[in-house]
Parts: structure tokens; sequence; C-alpha cells
């Protein structure tokens, strides 16, 4: 059995072997919490894309939601459509309250609807309201980065081809986490031949709707993917919604475990997922074969 962790945003300046010791040492933690370790002799791979993703970021150039000001500009080539569907939903659905809303839009009177840009910033700037005060994490990056790669098919082809890259056929586990996860989904699913005994995600952004109505449709498990297992802390910004028959519909249906509570500064830290014992047991019982 082989190993695949498919990393994030905000990874530049790493490397391979940097991403793979913050990720094993947080799970060899959850597996000792069990009484587990790895199998003898465990390949893990980390297909590095961190530095290239930041080169084509800084080339596309796109603000944070915050910066995003008119209409005009970096906001005509869909990126203001995308937050505008962002913050609808979360408004929608209650995600974000009215009061929420409210306090973040200020005094005065504001027309309240995605046809007033404030009123999605506003959106935007509650949901963040919502990480602890230590946290130097935001939301506007992450659907900033995340667009991008959804929007941009230059981007998404060279991020997914240093992934694609590291797919051999043999067993394997794989874990994404965050931006990871929408990638490595669309990776497995654009390529066959694959042997995927647990795809994990952890911290995955793919519920919102504005992410998932851009990737290909139909929605579906990825060929020669076995099982789904989707874990995610309901206080990560990031992982608003599980990826559920509302949210994320495919057959058979993706597990969803909703319960970790990760201790990082801003709930969405890798270290936090991988060393919670259920998240540990499940990709443990995976590599050995169960």
């Amino acid at each position: 059995m082989r190993l695949l962790l498919v990393h994030g945003r905000a990874q530049e300046g790493k490397s391979p072997d940097i991403i793979k010791g913050e990720w094993m040492t947080a799970l060899r933690r959850g597996f000792a919490s069990l009484g587990v370790s790895e199998p003898p002799g465990l390949k893990i791979d980390v297909p590095f894309y961190g530095d290239k993703l930041a080169e084509l970021l800084k080339a596309r150039d796109l603000p944070q939601a915050e910066g995003v000001a008119t209409r005009g500009g970096a906001a005509d080539d869909g990126y203001a459509t995308f937050l505008e569907e962002v913050a609808t939903q979360l408004s929608s659905d209650d995600t974000v309250t009215h009061r929420e809303i409210e306090d973040a839009l200020g005094p005065g009177p504001q027309t309240r609807g995605p046809e007033n840009w404030a009123w999605v910033q506003a959106i935007i700037r509650a949901v963040d309201r919502h990480l602890p005060d230590i946290s130097n994490f935001s939301i506007g990056e992450l659907l900033r980065d995340v667009f991008v790669y959804v929007n941009d098919a230059p981007v998404r082809r060279a991020i997914n081809g240093i992934v694609a890259a590291e797919l051999t056929g043999e067993p394997t586990v794989v874990i994404g986490h965050s931006l990871g996860s929408v990638v490595a989904y669309e990776v497995l699913r654009a390529h066959a031949g694959n042997s995927v005994a647990l795809l994990t995600t952890v911290g995955s952004p793919l519920g919102i709707r504005a992410i998932r109505n851009r990737l290909a449709a139909p929605l579906t498990m990825p060929a020669g993917v076995q099982n789904w297992y989707n874990a995610f802390d309901t206080r990560d910004v990031v992982a608003l919604y599980p990826l559920d028959a509302a949210n994320f519909g495919i057959t058979p249906p993706i597990t969803n475990y909703p319960s970790v509570k990760n201790h990082t500064d801003n709930r969405h830290g890798i270290d936090g997922y991988l060393d919670d014992a259920k998240v540990a047991r499940r990709i443990a019982q995976a590599l050995a074969g169960r």
C-alpha cells in the first residue's frame, strides 16, 4: 500500500520532505493514540505544487474578496460572480446569520443582496469573524486561490499535471487537505487505472456550491476509488458543508465525519485533522488493507 499526500494552498517555499514530515508527524501521533503504526516500508509521496501555484497566482494577480472594490477590472472575468454565489449560499442557509451580516455591514441603510457588493464583502468578513483572534487565516484568501484553480484552465492543468504524475496505479491511500481535496478529486476523476483503497478529504471546501458547480458535471465517484471519507471540524470556515447528498451527491455516497475538534489556531490546520483518532483509525485500516 502507498500513501499519497495532496497539500493545499500557501505551501510555497516548502518541499515534499517538509510537507511529508509535517503530515506524518501528526498522523503518527494519531496512530500512537490508537496503539498502531503504519505498515513497515510504507511508500509516502507528496506531489509538491506549492511554488508553482504561488507563481501562477502572482501572475494572475487577483485581489482577495476585500480588495474587489468595483465590478470593473479583476471582477469582469467571473470572480465577482463567484464571490456573489458563495455569499448567497452562506446567507440563504443561515451559515452566516442576518445579525452577523448587519454587524459586518455597519451602520446606515444598505441594500441586502448580491447586487450590493458591500453585502457580499460583509458576509465574507462575517465568516472570518468566526476565526480565533490569533489566527492569520482568511476565507477570502482561500476563495481567491480556489477560484483561480477552478476557473483558469492553464492553472488547473499545471497543478493537476504535477499531481497526476504521481499516480502509479498501485494500491494507494490518498489524503487531500483544503484546496488539495479539490485537486485530488479532479485528478482522480480524470485518470483511469487508479487503485485507491481510500480517498480521505479533510477541511474540504468541495461542498461550497460556487466551487462544486465549476467542476465537470456530473459529479461522480472517481473510477478506482473504493471509499471516500470526508472529515471536518464544524468550526472550520473552509469546510463549511458536509459532502452529503445535498452538497456533493454521488453514488456510492461519501462517508462524512463532522466531529473533529481541530486544535490548530484556525481550526483548519492539517495537524488538527491527521492526529484525530477516528481519522487516523480510518487511514490505518485502509493502509492495512481493511
